[in-house]
């Protein structure tokens, strides 16, 4: 079993997910515009017709899955749930953590921690909540 994070935008998906892979050295593996829906399947908006129905980003053997919201309704932006990511390299995650929070807001800076190793929190530019670690390096 795998539980994956299912991210949805409202209507800057790709810009997110580009830049999530840029961060993490990803590859999107799948991506799919609302205009590539089987005809008949769906009623895609005009406005719609070229942003992302889903996509697919795997890094380092993590995944996220993504897409733009369809019309309707609002999004609202929670603040219940927190990507985390764990990288074994401290340079790594340091540099993960600073090209995250470029654009975004640091809730807890990135430095060492009681358990071993480093975190720190942040919002990113698009309102997704980060928590990152480097691995615990024990004494």
């Amino acid at each position: 079993m795998k539980l994956n994070p299912y991210l949805t935008f409202d209507g800057n998906c790709e810009q997110a997910i580009d830049f999530y892979k840029d961060v993490f050295d990803g590859q999107i593996v799948m991506q799919m515009r609302f205009k590539d829906a089987p005809p008949n399947e769906m009623e895609v908006p005009a406005a719609l017709e070229n942003k992302i129905m889903h996509t697919t980003l795997e890094f380092h053997g993590c995944t996220i899955l993504a897409s733009d919201r369809m019309e309707g309704g609002e999004l609202v932006k929670g603040n219940a749930y927190h990507l985390s990511v764990n990288i074994a390299a401290e340079d790594e995650a340091t540099a993960a953590f600073q090209s995250l929070a470029d654009g975004g807001q640091v809730l807890m800076p990135f430095n060492d921690v009681f358990w071993g190793g480093k975190f720190g929190m942040l919002i990113d530019q698009f309102g997704i909540q980060w928590m990152v670690s480097s691995e615990h390096k024990p004494a």
